[in-house]
């Protein structure tokens, strides 16, 4: 009986330690954070959405007017078309069927020739 008692106490120790090395500890940060950071065998892992609140842009910072450009600055904005640069739609547009196969630009075929003998339409 007594080596029972023994061999249980035994296992019951065996147990509590090895439960300590995959302990899972839970810590709330303060609370005007209001984050959660979780501990698994001793590695940190932040709470997403909190780092995901911190990421979103202040209220006063949203509510405020873009800044102004300058000359310089607004014209690179302008789109290529106005600054008279290479754009590729109004290239293809030109080329028509052509684009790709020709330098020529694609034209309409020429009208025949009218005859004398008939009548304007």
């Amino acid at each position: 009986m007594a080596r029972l008692f023994l061999l249980l106490l035994l296992t019951c120790a065996a147990l509590a330690a090895q439960a300590d090395e995959h302990t899972v500890v839970v810590t709330a940060a303060a609370p005007q954070k209001g984050c959660v950071e979780v501990e698994v065998n001793g590695k940190r892992a932040p709470s997403m959405s909190c780092l995901s609140e911190k990421l979103l842009p202040n209220s006063n910072t949203a509510n405020r007017p873009p800044p102004t450009l300058s000359g310089a600055e607004a014209t690179v904005q302008r789109p290529s078309n106005q600054l008279g640069l290479y754009n590729r739609a109004a290239l293809e547009h030109r080329m028509g069927n052509a684009f790709g196969k020709s330098v020529t630009p694609q034209r309409p075929t020429p009208a025949p020739p009218a005859s004398p003998l008939l009548p304007a339409r």
